[in-house]
């Protein structure tokens, strides 16, 4: 099953995770803020991921790692 990992000391909160995602699962955290000030992504639903990497790909800031 694959397992996605967001290192929110690199994370933004740019939301581009979000938008690629084709099943949904990742969104920002809008209840917790990095020590940098921004909302990190989050994955909601660790059982639904289809380990496409998506999210990883379209990370600019690299924080994103999906393990298969």
């Amino acid at each position: 099953m694959p397992r996605v990992s967001v290192d929110e000391g690199f994370c933004k909160g740019c939301g581009n995770c979000v938008d690629a995602c084709p099943v949904s699962i990742m969104e920002l955290a809008m209840d917790r803020i990095t020590p940098k000030g921004y909302h990190p992504a989050q994955c909601v639903d660790q059982e639904k991921c289809i380990g496409c990497c998506s999210c990883a790909l379209m990370c600019p800031d690299v924080a994103i790692t999906v393990e298969r």
